[in-house]
């Protein structure tokens, strides 16, 4: 998967999560004060594209850090993806 992938996923999800379309992420978008996330969006976003993309997330892996902008969070996706290939 690449990154134009993880993106589209996550703003399938977001749509989902948000009930409202969300397109045209661009990698600078931070998740929690431009699309208004909190705790609880950010978790049904992760089950979204655990179904909609596999993603399986280990909650002792999560960092706020992974959760700042798209980009922050498609390099987690990918990282976690390579690393569940890599297992």
């Amino acid at each position: 998967m690449d990154r134009q992938n993880v993106v589209t996923a996550l703003e399938n999800a977001l749509t989902d999560v948000l009930e409202r379309p969300v397109t045209g992420l661009t990698g600078d978008v931070k998740l929690f004060d431009d699309l208004h996330l909190d705790s609880t969006t950010m978790l049904e976003m992760l089950m979204a594209l655990e179904d909609s993309i596999g993603l399986v997330v280990d909650p002792e892996d999560l960092d706020a850090d992974d959760f700042v902008s798209v980009d922050t969070f498609t390099d987690f996706v990918l990282r976690t993806q390579l690393e569940q290939v890599s297992a």
